[in-house]
């Protein structure tokens, strides 16, 4: 899921820092407001969650790898926004130190796991928990996320080839075209990965609300 240096075109990743960084400043603050003290424990510890699951990442076919993200919990039990910035700390954090996902790409990773994600979860979960039960709107709300996140890395990296590209035709940064992103990396987010995420949300949430309760 976490897209490499040399895998965007230029005109890619300078457009995507011009769109995550003022939605990054205003996300700030919105946190400001809406962040405690005595709510920072419990979210160092989700977003320390997030980052280790991260790190797991499974080798898909088209040329990527998928893994869990845990955007919507964060998302769910405080604000979109408040995950959107956790998550964009978690990708800085492995882009810069490990290695995992590329600083040229790092807008673009957190636009779609961070704020895509953290708004498809939160809103998913707010709509159906008001027509199906809590578990299963939880485990949409964390399917969702996901495949929404899916669908932007996949539709991301497919244009690569139509928007740099040598004279010959030959793609000069990634070279499979959105016959092979969708079904590749939407279709397995969509069977597998969105499963795994959607239990993960569920079993996460359900667990912090069981301590809140006692």
């Amino acid at each position: 899921m976490h897209i490499p240096d040399g895998y965007l075109s230029p005109l890619t990743y300078i457009t995507s820092y011009a769109v995550t960084s003022p939605l990054f400043v205003y996300g700030l603050k919105k946190t400001r407001k809406n962040l405690s003290d005595e709510s920072i424990p419990l979210l160092s510890a989700l977003t320390a969650l997030s980052f280790l699951v991260m790190m797991l990442n499974i080798p898909i076919p088209g040329g990527t790898s998928g893994h869990v993200i845990g955007t919507a919990v964060i998302a769910i039990l405080f604000n979109p926004w408040i995950a959107f910035l956790s998550i964009t700390v978690v990708l800085t954090i492995q882009a810069f130190i490990f290695g995992d996902g590329g600083i040229t790409a790092l807008a673009v990773n957190s636009f779609a796991m961070g704020f895509i994600a953290a708004f498809a979860g939160k809103f998913t979960y707010k709509l159906s928990s008001k027509i199906i039960n809590e578990k299963a709107a939880l485990f949409l709300s964390g399917w969702l996320s996901i495949v929404a996140t899916s669908i932007v890395i996949a539709v991301v990296l497919g244009i690569q080839p139509l928007i740099a590209s040598k004279s010959s035709g030959e793609p000069l940064y990634f070279p499979f075209g959105l016959q092979v992103t969708i079904p590749a990396i939407v279709g397995s987010h969509i069977i597998y990965f969105g499963f795994i995420e959607g239990i993960y949300t569920l079993i996460v949430i359900t667990f912090m609300k069981k301590i809140k309760s006692e």
